[in-house]
């Protein structure tokens, strides 16, 4: 099978466009579509407030008309320039605070979220809401860190590891991951709460694969 799934990092940051590189790199096998990772290279650093969501979503929408694929996944976990990319493209678009909640209620019924700052909770509450799953998130917490420090192997793992028990003493079933930048720190927040833990560039990589078969067998079938 053939295809292209192009995931877009709406910030600028190389450590955590690596970071999404790495987490999407098991997906890369025969028969799958190809998974291309890039960035806006003129991006803000991290998507942090909301003039930082607002602003990226007409670069995004150039990238996606001038970049063909099969689908598209926003590299970040708050979802900017979602509704405004599905209007420039016929093909699928997916967010990935979206598809990693999802895939978290496929697990179970009460998730929580270790969020990447305190300002990120009001447009993940947004994205909760547009599910019409808010209640079911029995928690959030916020780290608060630079991405620089959130994408380093080692210096941010004692705050997600507080933040992963904390989720846990406040009734979640499973960890969703609540920014792009901490895709290497899924095996930290799992032995610190002893839960499923959703990675957001896999669940978004995943559903995306999804979509792109689920296309390709919709046209065989027709034909």
């Amino acid at each position: 099978m053939h295809g292209r799934i192009l995931i877009i990092n709406p910030n600028s940051s190389r450590s955590c466009t690596d970071g999404i590189v790495e987490a999407v790199a098991p997906f890369g096998a025969p028969g799958l579509p190809r998974i291309d990772v890039t960035r806006l290279a003129d991006g803000p650093p991290a998507i942090i407030t909301w003039r930082d969501w607002f602003g990226v979503a007409e670069p995004l929408c150039r990238e996606v008309e001038s970049e063909e694929a099969d689908a598209y996944v926003i590299g970040c976990v708050s979802d900017p320039g979602l509704e405004a990319v599905r209007t420039v493209t016929d093909k699928p678009v997916l967010g990935m605070f979206r598809c990693a909640v999802t895939a978290a209620l496929a697990r179970a019924e009460r998730f929580g979220v270790i969020g990447f700052t305190h300002k990120s909770l009001p447009r993940q509450r947004r994205a909760l809401q547009s599910l019409g799953v808010e209640g079911q998130m029995a928690g959030w917490v916020p780290l608060d860190l630079p991405m620089e420090v959130l994408t380093d192997p080692v210096a941010p793992q004692a705050r997600i590891a507080a933040a992963a028990r904390e989720l846990k003493a406040q009734g979640a079933e499973v960890i969703v991951l609540g920014c792009a930048g901490m895709a290497r720190h899924v095996a930290v927040t799992a032995e610190a709460s002893g839960l499923p833990v959703i990675e957001p560039c896999q669940a978004a990589a995943a559903a995306a694969i999804l979509a792109v078969i689920g296309a390709r067998a919709t046209v065989t079938i027709s034909a």
